[in-house]
């Protein structure tokens, strides 16, 4: 007996499955339990033709007792959905036990629109209305031009020649393109601090306009629209034109026929025999010293214990409270804890006694001023200098597991496993200047101008490398407002858009390296609220997280983020034409961000109780883990 053909996701126009493509026996089935296939053409016929036998009425009393053919075709649709990467029609299955969770959330919160385009927020309004209704269908009555063509093929269907929307699909889809506004800032809940209109949180226009003429030449760039546009787009012809001189001799940057880019990989330099004599040197003229003998050394020096104390503000009523500070840094900055600590300690301090400690005289702004002075008290040496100019810094994150049920914790596809994010920024001179703690979802661009704005020690960057996770379109462009050179190592740069000056510009050497051209209306038309976000930050009012947020995420209707995006193109095209064309600048990417990776290992050698796993279970608690080392 020969094998049935197995079924297929082909179909008729009608959406019904192709019978074609069936094995027999099911067709000759469902032309017996289900009226939807008699859709087709001669359905009708072949099945009073047909007479079932009792082994097919057997089957379809077993399909009846566990959810009858319409569950069978569900089932199908699903299969095709996977089998063509559409992983729509699954949803329902994940968000059917959160129905009534999701609903009662969007009920009590205060959404509005932050645009003209209110169809999302009707929409929603259109759902709530009808929550309680069990209907397979509702009627096309709502504006719909938001939702993509992959939505609108599983939500729109036609009934007895009637457009119709299916209701369950439909507030899958609703629910996630609300999610999506609330993300990209298109729009906001009232009342939240994640979630607010970030409009109302910056300067106001009057506030705003006397500042610019000011600010501008500060930074050297044109205080208009106009002579800033012009002035941006004279500087990316001189360096593309440049560029395409330096790269014509091939010997950094080549394109082959196909017109693929290459770059030439770096050759590490050989490593010096007197380096490695002076280490042995240096290993023989230092004494070896504990992290407990580092840590009552520097507190001899600086005092830096004399921020800790209650939180109220009062003087501490501990016995020793310089002793028992010390004692708590390193259970923490060790990652011991206190059970440990007081273990290796031999009587001198309890596991109740570095908690307590811990809880009640330590938060996060105490250890930033004694980081501070640390940092202060380091740059006045003079080794340091011989490292760097403390102009320069590097920001990259490093994983730390934490408890997998902890609400912060989240799975991290690069590293893998769960955890949380210590977003480091490390000066030129080997010393760390900031670090936030982030989830693991978080695209870490958002925080890497951050730490530059809250370190207040001496040492104050205006050049920052990261890593291709710490740029994107909009950072590129803030940065360059900010007056902050960005200078990433980017992984598959070749992949990045190159925009042109203008279309009729072309190149000797890189021009197939140009895929598009710079919109420069809509960044003049959009200039003043660009600006007017700049200066809201330069004036301690918004973080620039809080803007990244909104602005790192794709938008339609987000004006604003289009033409951050724009400008972004354009510094980044004339960043990766310095980079492809000249090698000291490769080199010096290289170095930097290689020392942040030096701090990762450090850390590593530092935390190295409990394997490395936070055990904190607050936000405030890890927080105050990851600052301590």
């Amino acid at each position: 007996m020969t094998e049935e053909p197995l079924i297929t996701a082909s179909r008729y126009s009608t959406g019904a499955p192709n019978p074609t493509a069936m094995p027999c026996s099911v067709l000759r089935l469902s032309f017996v339990v289900s009226p939807k296939f008699k859709q087709f053409p001669d359905a009708k016929e072949l099945a009073e033709l047909y007479t079932p036998t009792p082994e097919e009425i057997k089957v379809q009393y077993i399909l009846d007792e566990r959810g009858g053919t319409d569950l069978l075709l569900e089932k199908f649709e699903e299969i095709a959905a996977y089998n063509t990467n559409n992983h729509l029609p699954l949803v329902w299955r994940f968000y059917s036990g959160h129905r009534k969770v999701l609903f009662d959330l969007v009920r009590s919160l205060d959404i509005l629109s932050t645009s003209a385009d209110e169809s999302v927020i009707n929409a929603i309004k259109f759902l709530l209305d009808n929550e309680h209704k069990r209907v397979p269908h509702f009627p096309a009555e709502i504006d719909l031009s938001f939702v993509g063509k992959h939505w609108r093929a599983l939500i729109i269907a036609e009934v007895k020649g009637n457009k119709v929307l299916k209701r369950q699909q439909l507030e899958i889809c609703i629910f996630s393109y609300l999610a999506e506004d609330l993300k990209t800032g298109d729009a906001c809940v009232v009342g939240s601090e994640s979630y607010a209109d970030f409009r109302d949180q910056l300067l106001l226009e009057s506030e705003c306009t006397p500042l610019i003429e000011e600010y501008c030449n500060l930074l050297g760039y044109p205080n208009n629209p106009e002579d800033f546009v012009e002035h941006l787009r004279t500087e990316l012809i001189r360096v593309s034109l440049e560029v395409d001189k330096i790269c014509a001799d091939g010997k950094q940057f080549t394109i082959n026929s196909k017109g693929e880019p290459s770059l030439k990989r770096l050759e590490t330099p050989p490593q010096s025999e007197e380096v490695e004599e002076l280490e042995e040197k240096i290993r023989e003229l230092m004494p070896e010293r504990s992290i407990l003998d580092i840590l009552s050394n520097v507190e001899h020096w600086l005092n830096w214990t004399r921020h800790f104390g209650p939180l109220s503000g009062s003087q501490p009523k501990l016995k020793e409270p310089v002793e028992r500070y010390i004692f708590t840094t390193f259970a923490y900055g060790c990652n011991l804890g206190p059970n440990q600590m007081a273990r290796h300690s031999r009587g001198v301090v309890t596991s109740h006694m570095i908690s307590y400690t811990n809880r009640r005289h330590i938060n996060t702004s105490i250890l930033e001023a004694a980081i501070r002075d640390i940092i202060n008290a380091f740059n006045r040496f003079n080794l340091p200098n011989c490292w760097g100019t403390g102009k320069k810094a590097a920001a990259d994150g490093s994983k730390f597991e934490i408890y997998e049920n902890n609400l912060h914790s989240e799975y991290h596809i690069r590293y893998g496993g769960y955890g949380g994010i210590a977003y480091h920024h490390v000066s030129d001179k080997y010393i760390a200047l900031f670090t936030h703690f982030i989830t693991c979802g978080v695209w870490e661009a958002i925080y890497i101008l951050d730490g530059l704005f809250k370190n207040l020690s001496d040492i104050q960057p205006d050049t920052l490398h990261a890593d291709t996770q710490g740029q994107s379109g909009p950072v590129f462009a803030l940065s360059y407002l900010l007056g902050i050179k960005l200078m990433p190592r980017i992984r598959n740069w070749k992949d990045y858009t190159f925009v042109r000056p203008s279309a009729d510009i072309t190149y000797s050497y890189i021009d197939p390296l140009f895929t598009d051209v710079v919109n420069w209306n809509l960044i003049k038309t959009h200039w003043y609220d660009m600006m007017r976000v700049v200066l809201s930050i330069k004036a301690g009012k918004v973080m620039p997280s809080t803007l990244l947020r909104k602005l790192n995420s794709y938008s339609k209707k987000n004006r604003l983020y289009q033409a951050f995006l724009e400008l972004g193109k354009a510094v980044r095209t004339m960043f990766l034409l310095d980079y492809i064309s000249d090698i000291r600048m490769r080199q010096e990417i290289n170095a930097i961000t290689n020392i942040v990776e030096t701090y990762h290992s450090f850390l590593d050698w530092v935390f190295f109780g409990k394997q490395g796993a936070i055990t904190e279970n607050d936000l405030l608690g890890a927080r105050k883990t990851v600052k301590v080392p």
